[in-house]
């Protein structure tokens, strides 16, 4: 029995009644892009922002909670993840637009995002189109690309709390940095406002296939990657440091460093989670020996390190 199946049973009796979807001992490696890692005690997927906060607020404060977007960002540790994880179903993937505003939940794909505000003729989201994300993620790392990100465009935040209480988090509030936000970090984002400016439809379309262009020639996209693997260090490209330090191709088991960007980790379909971890403890050991940079994870690394059978 793996440690996830067992924490399920001890979890069960332990679980509020909700209007959305329990799965008890959950297979998430196929809900991430890596496609690596083990099992979720209990994956929920609330009905709506509502029955969320009901889970919340009646869930025992010390169960472990982990938000799940589209798993473009994240290494699910090979003995999966002992707590619940909370995956936004369709209420939680709504846009609406209003005068130059773009109205996005937590579950809304970046990419759906940007493309709204162009049917809207709005312009500024175009960057939303080269992160491979949803806008939860995006507000709590403060996420971009393309010269630019979120602290460039988000009006309003709305949050739940541990405790289930909802909270609304000003742009100034956020206390953004570089794919950081100064905010409580057990803070659950259920969606935001964001900010655009009036242009030409045509216009925003071309940026926004010179930014999909620019993805596909230089990131390996049809692959089982988690996206950027680290942070770009202050005044360096992480990209550069990991080139200079002879990791362009590095291999450990399954597992290695893209060469046609090199701040992508690959699976190569036999891959593990230990696997991808240990390739890049190596690359950040390697660039650290030759250039003295140590870089900081950008992908979130989360569960138990393998599983346990008895």
């Amino acid at each position: 029995m793996t440690v996830s199946a067992a924490t399920s049973l001890t979890l069960a009796d332990r679980l509020p009644q909700v209007r959305g979807k329990y799965e008890f001992d959950a297979p998430l490696a196929k809900l991430t892009w890596f496609k690596v890692g083990g099992p979720a005690a209990v994956l929920f997927t609330p009905e709506d922002e509502e029955d969320l906060a009901t889970f919340l607020r009646r869930l025992p404060r010390e169960v472990p909670l982990l938000c799940l977007g589209v798993g473009s960002n994240l290494l699910i540790r090979d003995g999966g993840f002992d707590g619940v994880v909370i995956r936004f179903g369709k209420k939680f993937s709504d846009i609406t637009v209003k005068d130059t505003e773009v109205m996005a939940g937590a579950g809304a794909p970046d990419i759906a995002v940007a493309a709204a505000a162009r049917d809207a003729s709005l312009a500024g989201l175009e960057f939303l189109r080269g992160i491979p994300g949803t806008i939860g993620g995006a507000v709590r790392m403060n996420a971009g690309a393309y010269e630019r990100e979120m602290a460039d465009v988000l009006v309003e935040s709305r949050a739940l709390d541990r405790a289930g209480n909802a909270h609304r988090f000003t742009l100034q509030e956020m206390g953004y940095s570089y794919r950081h936000s100064d905010l409580a970090e057990d803070l659950i984002f259920t969606g935001a406002i964001l900010q655009g400016t009036p242009d030409l439809k045509e216009n925003i379309e071309r940026r926004m296939q010179q930014i999909a262009d620019a993805r596909e020639e230089s990131q390996p996209l049809r692959t089982r990657t988690g996206g950027s693997t680290f942070k770009n260090p202050a005044g360096h490209k992480a990209w550069q440091l990991i080139d200079a330090a002879g990791c362009r191709g590095l291999r450990v088991g399954g597992a290695h460093v893209s060469e046609k960007h090199c701040n992508f980790l690959i699976n190569d379909d036999n891959g593990t989670a230990a696997d991808l971890e240990n390739l890049g403890e190596d690359v950040r050991r390697r660039v650290k020996e030759t250039s003295g940079v140590g870089l900081e994870w950008e992908i979130r690394i989360v569960g138990d390190a393998k599983e346990d059978r008895s």
